[in-house]
């Protein structure tokens, strides 16, 4: 059927027929988007409606207002884009959220048993997920403009979205009390991307929290970053601190840091949802060996070059070689490895104050 056809079809049953049978029509419609999104190679698929919801405006004004979000000033500037998916894009009538599972083979926590190696959170450890994610929702997104009389835009974490709450709202999970998302099937390992439509679609139900009265994520974060339940202080948080901020670090907090050089996945692998998880399948998911537990050894010798080779292609790479060595540095300096102490000297050197700082830091940690 001709998108011309089906437009027309549905303008006859809005005029003319009970509304049940129009209803219909659109139910068809949703069932057609789920089972092409499965065959996209997407493992989780749901929607909802385009609409704000005040308690999720409420939340992220909290957020912001208390400071929480440290010096990621982007979260502020587009506050008001966040806020709804209308507020982003007007004419959206419904939202498409998909789940891609990267659930890791092996325990996440058993790097931090091997001191002399950098411990890089999964989602980082292969390919960038935007690209793959994006390249799916683009193929999603086109098959549906094909098939209907409608408008796509399609995002993922790079945009104004409050992802995690469209997917609760959506079904596919909800959010725990680490303030990530949680699905029955893959635990706290999903990888999430949107597409708005102007499409009017039959929405899901939101999944229930089932978290109950498990505290587990909010006991393992190293640096206390989940001050109460479902509240993430990102100024604490070591996914942040070793990503986002270029700032200088309290010495108090890089002591906790331990050998996590880029990210943190502690919260996120104590859930005791993971135990249904299956270990995702995507070959792009896995980890590249050079991403897999990097001898520090190696890290601290880095120069910008090499640093650009060897993340090609890794969401690693937004960090920057200052960052990455700094992060290494804090490793080194948790170590207290002493067959360090030449190349932290050597940095004590670098043309970056962050990373002469950071050098600084830890000989004084190796030597204590």
């Amino acid at each position: 059927m001709t998108v011309k056809r089906l437009r027309d079809i549905i303008n006859i049953f809005k005029e003319r027929a009970p509304f049940s049978i129009f209803l219909k029509i659109m139910t068809d419609i949703t069932l057609n988007i789920r089972k092409k999104a499965l065959e996209c190679g997407f493992d989780a698929v749901g929607i909802t409606r385009a609409n704000a919801i005040e308690r999720d405006a409420e939340a992220l004004n909290a957020f912001l207002k208390q400071g929480l979000h440290g010096d990621m000033a982007w979260m502020m500037q587009k506050a008001d884009r966040r806020i709804a998916p209308t507020a982003l894009w007007p004419e959206a009538k419904s939202v498409i959220v998909l789940g891609l599972n990267y659930a890791p083979r092996t325990d996440p926590l058993a790097i931090h048993q091997r001191p002399d190696r950098g411990a890089i959170s999964v989602y980082a450890q292969g390919k960038d997920y935007h690209d793959i994610v994006k390249k799916r929702l683009k193929m999603l997104a086109r098959w549906i403009v094909e098939n209907n009389d409608c408008e796509v835009k399609v995002f993922v974490d790079t945009a104004p979205v409050m992802e995690k709450p469209l997917a609760a709202r959506a079904g596919l999970g909800w959010q725990g009390k680490h303030s990530n998302l949680v699905s029955r099937q893959f635990g706290s390992w999903m990888f999430l991307g949107e597409v708005f439509t102007t499409l009017e679609l039959s929405p899901d139900e939101p999944e229930t929290d089932h978290c109950g009265t498990c505290d587990l994520c909010v006991k393992a974060c190293p640096t206390g970053a989940l001050d109460e339940p479902y509240r993430l202080n990102a100024t604490r948080c070591i996914s942040y601190l070793n990503i986002e901020t270029k700032d200088h670090i309290d010495e108090d907090l890089m002591s906790q840091m331990g050998n996590r050089i880029y990210g943190c996945d502690d919260c996120l692998s104590v859930c005791p949802w993971n135990k249904f998880e299956t270990s995702t399948t995507e070959e792009a998911f896995l980890p590249r060996p050079e991403l897999n537990a990097p001898r520090l050894s190696d890290l601290l010798e880095l120069d910008d070059a090499t640093f650009r080779e060897v993340y090609s292609g890794s969401p690693v790479k937004r960090t920057g070689r200052e960052r990455m060595v700094r992060n290494a540095l804090i490793a080194a300096g948790n170590s207290r490895l002493t067959s360090l102490l030449p190349s932290v000297q050597k940095l004590q050197n670098d043309s970056s104050e962050m990373v002469r700082d950071a050098a600084k830091w830890a000989e004084k940690e190796i030597n204590s």
